[in-house]
């Protein structure tokens, strides 16, 4: 479980690589999910919606135009109140999990060898191609 922002991404993809390296039946059991937490929390009146990226909540608010609603980003995990978290990320009945496959522990590990290598050219190449459609967090 790691935040919804680019920054859990990065610590998603350091635990994959762990265990892709060192825990690798985990992974090929079946055992391994990612949970996900959803970015944002849009409230109108006593209804609560919650966003996974920022196109949800564009299409949740646009629903909402012309009503008094809100919108809360979560900066993180630590940020909700035990009910939010337990209602959004850790409910067995509402949550949401990805199992991870070898394939998706594999690319991650490829990535994270690529990125923290010692090899310059290959990193510079990844940065130069996918620069423009990264997302920020700012």
């Amino acid at each position: 479980m790691c935040d919804a922002d680019v920054d859990g991404e990065h610590i998603s993809t350091l635990l994959l690589t762990f265990f892709f390296r060192h825990l690798r039946e985990t992974i090929e059991k079946g055992y391994l999910y990612l949970a996900m937490p959803p970015l944002f929390k849009i409230q109108c009146l006593k209804e609560v919606c919650y966003a996974y990226n920022e196109q949800e909540r564009d299409r949740v608010v646009a629903q909402y135009r012309g009503k008094n609603f809100t919108v809360q980003r979560y900066k993180g995990l630590g940020e909700m109140n035990p009910e939010q978290l337990w209602e959004t990320t850790m409910n067995p009945e509402t949550r949401i999990l990805k199992q991870v496959s070898i394939e998706d522990a594999a690319r991650a590990d490829a990535t994270f060898t690529m990125l923290m290598g010692n090899e310059v050219p290959p990193r510079k190449r990844f940065i130069q191609t996918h620069a423009r459609s990264a997302t920020l967090d700012i």
